[in-house]
């Protein structure tokens, strides 16, 4: 029998105060079980789209997105492809080998600020000579500024 302290049946006051410490998981356990299964009925229920039967092919798999090719030209009109310097006889060499592989590729092309309009158009020239037809320039973004009314 636990005795408390100020309690009649201990007229001396030695009896010792000890708290419940324990702590009931049962409802805990309970509620998780509950959501448990809620989340598995209705995980199926969300997916996206509409079910439909697709037809078979005989088609290749489409393959995942390459990485482009990179051609950089600085301000001195020093064209590199991805970081190696190349002169404009060996860049057509490798653009060539590079389209023989992979000619629907995308290639980058970006030149300095300072540059000459012509040294690009010469560069977008030897990538399109070399065999690529998706060549896309490579700008800076700039945060947009308000509109202003006139």
């Amino acid at each position: 029998m636990t005795v408390y302290p100020g309690d009649p049946a201990d007229p001396a006051g030695e009896g010792e105060y000890r708290p419940l410490a324990a702590i009931n998981v049962t409802p805990f356990v309970d509620v998780m079980l509950v959501l448990l299964v809620i989340f598995m009925v209705t995980a199926p229920l969300m997916t996206v789209g509409i079910k439909v039967s697709l037809p078979r092919t005989a088609a290749a798999p489409t393959l995942a997105p390459q990485e482009p090719v990179v051609v950089s030209v600085d301000a001195r009109g020093r064209a590199f492809l991805k970081t190696e310097e190349l002169g404009d006889s060996e860049l057509l060499v490798r653009l060539r080998g590079l389209s023989a592989i992979m000619p629907d590729r995308v290639v980058l092309v970006r030149g300095d600020k300072t540059l000459t309009y012509q040294r690009l158009v010469e560069v977008m020239g030897l990538i399109s000579s070399a065999g690529f037809t998706r060549v896309s320039l490579i700008a800076e973004g700039k945060p947009a500024e308000p509109a202003r009314v006139p």
